[in-house]
């Protein structure tokens, strides 16, 4: 079986605004005699749009009706009709993601497709999508390295770090090319509040309506690669580091093999040339040449990103169906559901003891939490081999710590396992909430962080599920 689907993705950034076509070509990968498994063999990117500065209203507010007739030129441009489309994401992202009504912008532009993924990606989850579309998470599992990816965009700069292509650690600093604009006249219209606060901090003023000085921006810019250099751990680190930091901060407890760069800023690492340093109106230029002459490059081996404006998303969508174990555990009533994002466990996270797994999970929980907003997830991990009673006992209840602000949804809990597990861990986790919450527990399901799924109503007399996964498709 094969089979074509077409496939959008559009990224709403704190900057600019684009889309991408693909192609997907999607075929069953299992043998006649087994379950069906849909994979994607192939793809191929059919449209790209111009790069598009985001249209707001104001400082805090995205303009969504400009945002939905750029989107429809675009369909227009490519030869494309919304039914046409048969899957895809809108997500946004950056600062454009704290905007007050970016939830009402993905509402008017999710109608523009069948079966969009979409999300307002917090900066940890931006950061993990942009090193898998920089193509870090790949290099890291090829080389068995640790791969760091900085995703230096408009209004902040996510990181991620991989190790044999998994996702170990990550951080986000209010650092990018757009924090301070300047209007054609080369006169600042407009200071990010982190970057008075760095100014004040180096003694330094300004201020809307300045003129372009080149030795205050300078020493700014200068300030903010330094900066970066100390979340790395390539220098020691500053209050300035924790100013600037908008959630947590990199652990550093291990060896950075490569750094690779992607968002708008590093197409200016090498391309930048003698022009204009302020052709876009902003200081993306200087800070591209400052990382360029920075610890970051001389440091640490620099690999190429394969994705560097598009690395967030460049096409999305693709519909892995999988048939879940017949040993689960599922809640009556409560299938099907949509568009759940997956929380999956590293490697590392799973060689902790199972008592220490409650903190594990509560960490990769904030990454789903935006300005306190907090949405359902599934927690998935590869499972432990032969577990005694007591120890799936102990793995619950790590579970239950770990999603404790999860629970207190009234949605399901649930969890993804790829070992045979799901029915005795379902059970007991049933038992340990006392039965008073839904439980959902699958296995012999694979998933990836960045991943989305759907499941389905119960097959076989309720002994399997079916199981979407939604994988946002990177240009690699």
């Amino acid at each position: 079986m094969r089979e074509q689907v077409l496939s959008v993705g559009i990224d709403i950034g704190t900057t600019t605004t684009q889309l991408v076509f693909s192609q997907l070509t999607l075929e069953n990968t299992a043998s006649l005699v087994t379950v069906p498994r849909i994979e994607i063999i192939d793809k191929e990117v059919i449209y790209r749009s111009a790069i598009h500065f985001t249209p707001l209203r104001s400082q805090n507010e995205i303009d969504d009706h400009s945002i939905r007739s750029l989107i429809e030129r675009e369909y227009q441009a490519a030869g494309i009709t919304p039914q046409q489309v048969q899957t895809g994401a809108v997500i946004i992202t950056g600062e454009a993601a704290r905007k007050q009504n970016a939830e009402a912008v993905l509402r008017a532009l999710s109608g523009l497709a069948g079966e969009f993924v979409v999300a307002t990606a917090g900066p940890t989850l931006e950061g993990i999508i942009a090193g898998k579309g920089a193509g870090a998470g790949v290099e890291s599992k090829k080389r068995g390295a640790t791969v760091v990816n900085l995703d230096v965009g408009g209004g902040t700069t996510n990181i991620a770090v991989f190790k044999n292509g998994e996702v170990i650690d990550t951080a986000c600093l209010d650092i990018g090319g757009r924090l301070i604009r300047f209007n054609n006249q080369g006169t600042i219209d407009y200071v990010a509040d982190k970057v008075a606060s760095l100014a004040r901090a180096l003694n330094l003023n300004i201020a809307t309506g300045q003129r372009y000085d080149q030795t205050v921006v300078d020493a700014i810019v200068r300030r903010m690669v330094g900066i970066l250099e100390e979340v790395l751990g390539l220098v020691p680190a500053t209050s300035e580091l924790a100013m600037l930091l908008t959630d947590h901060d990199l652990r550093r407890d291990y060896k950075i093999d490569y750094v690779s760069f992607s968002g708008g800023v590093a197409d200016c690492l090498f391309s930048c040339g003698n022009s204009d340093p302020l052709q876009y109106g902003d200081i993306g230029k200087l800070l591209g040449e400052a990382i360029t002459g920075s610890k970051l490059m001389q440091n640490i081996q620099t690999l190429t990103a394969i994705e560097t404006i598009r690395a967030t998303v460049v096409g999305a969508g693709s519909h892995t169906t999988n048939i879940s174990g017949s040993t689960i555990t599922v809640a009556p009533g409560v299938l099907p559901l949509q568009n759940i994002p997956v929380l999956k466990l590293s490697t590392e996270d799973e060689a902790l003891p199972l008592d220490a797994w409650g903190d594990a999970i509560r960490k990769k929980v904030q990454w789903f939490n935006l300005d306190g907003e907090k949405q359902n997830l599934a927690l998935a991990f590869k499972g432990p081999e032969n577990l005694g009673f007591d120890e799936v006992r102990v793995l619950a209840e790590a579970i239950v710590q770990g999603m404790e602000e999860v629970l207190c949804k009234t949605c399901p809990l649930i969890v993804v396992i790829e070992r045979d597990l799901a029915k005795v861990l379902g059970q007991t986790l049933r038992n340990r909430l006392g039965f008073a919450k839904d439980v959902i527990c699958i296995d012999t399901i694979r998933v990836a962080n960045g991943d989305y799924i759907d499941i389905g109503h119960e097959l076989a007399a309720g002994n399997v599920v079916p199981v979407i996964v939604k994988t946002l498709v990177f240009n690699y």
